[in-house]
C-alpha cells in the first residue's frame, strides 16, 4: 500500500510539474503615446506666457501569461518621456479570472479609474485637462480628484448585469507622516486612502448608457462623484458633479479648508467615420485657503471645442478652441485672468 501510494504521489507531482510548465512564460510587449502640441494663447496683461509647444509621452511595458487553471497573471509598467519627478507613472501586477480581477502596486485607484466626465476629443479638456499648459491659471475644474499613483491595493469585481464595484486601499505610512521624501513610496502623507467606485454599463436597443458614483476617503475628509453619458446614433452626451469636503486630507488637529471644493461639467460628442467633433463646458469653485483666514481660491469657467480626425492607424490629429474665465477670490483679484486660445498636433499610439 505504501508503494501504491509513493508511486501515485510522484505520478501527481510530475503532472503538476508538467501544468506548471504548460503556461507561457511572461514576455514583455512594447507599447505607449506620443503627443506633440503647438498652440497659441490670448490672455490678460500682467500673465506670464507659457511655452506655445507641448509635448507628452509615455512608453508601456506589460506582457502576461494564462495559467492551466485559466487565471491571467501579468504586469504593466509606464514610463514617462518626460518628467522632473519619478520616471515611472504607474506599475502593478493584476491577476484576472472569473472572480474578477486583482491589481498590486502604483496606479489610480478605483475611483479615479470608473469615474466618468463630459465627453470631449480635443487635446484641451475642461475637466482636469491641459488647460494650465497654455495660460496662466492656478488649478482646473474637476469632478475627479483620485489620489495619485500611490502603493495599493485593487480589486474589481467582474460586470454582473451591466454593474461592477471597484474598490482599493492605500496603507498609512506612519513613519514619515510628516510628508518627508525619504521614501519615493511615501505619497499620502500618513493617512491612509480608500477609493470606492460604482458604475453600470448597457445597451438598450442602440442606445448605450454609462453611470458612474465614486469617490475616497483620506484622513477626516472624502470626495464624490457621479458622472453618466447616453450614446444614441453618432451622438454621445454626458455629464458630471463632484464634491470634496473640507477637510479632505487633514489628520488630527490640522487646519481646514473653509469650504468644500465642487465642480460640474456637461458636454456633446459627435462622430462620423473618422472624425469626432466635441463640445465641453466646466465650471470649479475651487478653495484654497485655511480655516479663520480670509477667502482665497478661484472660480474657472471654460469652453473647449474639440476636433479629432484618425488619419492612420495610431495617428491622430486633434485640435482645440478654448475660452476661459478665472475669477481670483483673494483680496485684489491679482490671479483674475480670461482668455482664449487655439491648440493642434499629432498624437501616436504604438
Amino acid at each position: 500500500m505504501k508503494k501504491i501510494l509513493i508511486a501515485t504521489s510522484a505520478l501527481v507531482a510530475v503532472a503538476a510539474a508538467g501544468q506548471a510548465q504548460a503556461s507561457e512564460p511572461i514576455k514583455l510587449s512594447v507599447g505607449g503615446y506620443m503627443e506633440q502640441w503647438a498652440g497659441i494663447a490670448s490672455q490678460d496683461d500682467g500673465h506670464d506666457n507659457i511655452n506655445a509647444f507641448q509635448s507628452d509621452t509615455e512608453v508601456y511595458f506589460s506582457g502576461s501569461t494564462t495559467l492551466d487553471n485559466g487565471i491571467e497573471v501579468g504586469a504593466m509598467i509606464q514610463l514617462e518621456g518626460e518628467t522632473s519627478g519619478d520616471q515611472i507613472d504607474e506599475q502593478y501586477l493584476y491577476v484576472n479570472g472569473s472572480f474578477g480581477q486583482f491589481r498590486m502596486g502604483e496606479g489610480d485607484g478605483a475611483a479615479g479609474a470608473m469615474g466618468i466626465t463630459a465627453p470631449a476629443v480635443g487635446p484641451v479638456g475642461v475637466n482636469d485637462g491641459d488647460l494650465s499648459n497654455w495660460v496662466d491659471i492656478a488649478a482646473m475644474p474637476d469632478t475627479v480628484w483620485d489620489d495619485g499613483d500611490d502603493p495599493k491595493i485593487t480589486y474589481y469585481t467582474p460586470f454582473m448585469g451591466g454593474f461592477r464595484i471597484g474598490v482599493s486601499y492605500t496603507d498609512s505610512d506612519t513613519s514619515k507622516n510628516d510628508g518627508s521624501a525619504t521614501s519615493s513610496q511615501n505619497t499620502t502623507g500618513g493617512l491612509p486612502v480608500t477609493s470606492l467606485g460604482l458604475e453600470y454599463r448597457g445597451d438598450f436597443d442602440g442606445v448605450s448608457l454609462g453611470l458612474a458614483a465614486v469617490g475616497e476617503h483620506k484622513g477626516e475628509g472624502e470626495w464624490f462623484s457621479v458622472g453618466t453619458t447616453v450614446g444614441f446614433g453618432n451622438f454621445t452626451v454626458g455629464g458630471s458633479y463632484g464634491q470634496k469636503s473640507d477637510d479632505y486630507g487633514v489628520k488630527g488637529g490640522a487646519t481646514k479648508l473653509a469650504d468644500d471644493t465642487t465642480g460640474f461639467d456637461i458636454g456633446v460628442a459627435y462622430a462620423m467615420d473618422a472624425a469626432q467633433i466635441s463640445l465641453s463646458y466646466a465650471n470649479g469653485d475651487i478653495v484654497t485657503n485655511d480655516a479663520g483666514a480670509a477667502s482665497t481660491g478661484n472660480e474657472i469657467d471654460t469652453v473647449d471645442l474639440g476636433l479629432r480626425y484618425q488619419l492612420g492607424a495610431g495617428v491622430s490629429w486633434r485640435s482645440s478652441i478654448f475660452w476661459f474665465n478665472n475669477d481670483d477670490k483673494a483680496a485684489g483679484g491679482a490671479g483674475d485672468n480670461d482668455g482664449f486660445g487655439a491648440v493642434t498636433g499629432l498624437r501616436l499610439d504604438f
